[in-house]
């Protein structure tokens, strides 16, 4: 292997943060959404520093909401997102399912994917899947997922191997 094509194959990050929308936020247990935006704001203040792509994940149902450019569709105004961050709105649990998820990121040139936000035993391990059915590298990033049952949060964490932020912080800042 070359060492241009080794440059190539690295890594090449991007933080997708999936539904954490104030009409969703209300059923996760108070402690666990505290953790949980806390380290979220974490990575993307890492994730500006470094200039990797950030890509906040909006649920819309049309029978069920929240619709859009609604309070209830909004990110909270504790989420450190900017506007110039990329926005994805979808349909279905997995965030590559009909949006254009897989393109942005192949455009972006990003190949291994860091993944929090709501719901970790819906939309964020049906991301996390989907990222992997289309090659990525994927990984829930520990104490950065709720849900509507701390329990359960935990256990998907553990059941897949969820990373630290001292870890993501590490790949990040040595790429």
């Amino acid at each position: 292997m070359t060492k241009k094509t080794a440059i190539k194959k690295g890594i090449k990050p991007a933080l997708l943060i999936i539904d954490v929308q104030n009409r969703y936020l209300p059923i996760v247990p108070e402690r666990d959404r505290g953790f949980a935006i806390y380290f979220i704001n974490l990575l993307i203040g890492l994730f500006h520093k470094r200039g990797f792509p950030i890509i906040r994940i909006y649920h819309h149902n049309k029978e069920t909401g929240p619709i859009p450019n609604t309070k209830e569709f909004d990110y909270p105004d504790s989420i450190t997102i900017k506007s110039e961050d990329l926005k994805i709105v979808k349909t279905y649990s997995d965030s590559f399912n009909k949006t254009d998820l897989d393109k942005i990121l192949k455009e972006s040139e990003c190949n291994t994917l860091f993944i929090c936000g709501f719901s970790a035993i819906g939309c964020v391990l049906a991301t996390k899947v989907g990222a992997q059915n289309h090659d990525y590298n994927a990984f829930i990033v520990r104490d950065s997922i709720m849900s509507h049952n701390s329990d359960y949060t935990k256990n998907v964490e553990i059941m897949f191997d969820a990373i630290s932020f001292d870890a993501v912080k590490l790949i990040v800042d040595n790429c």
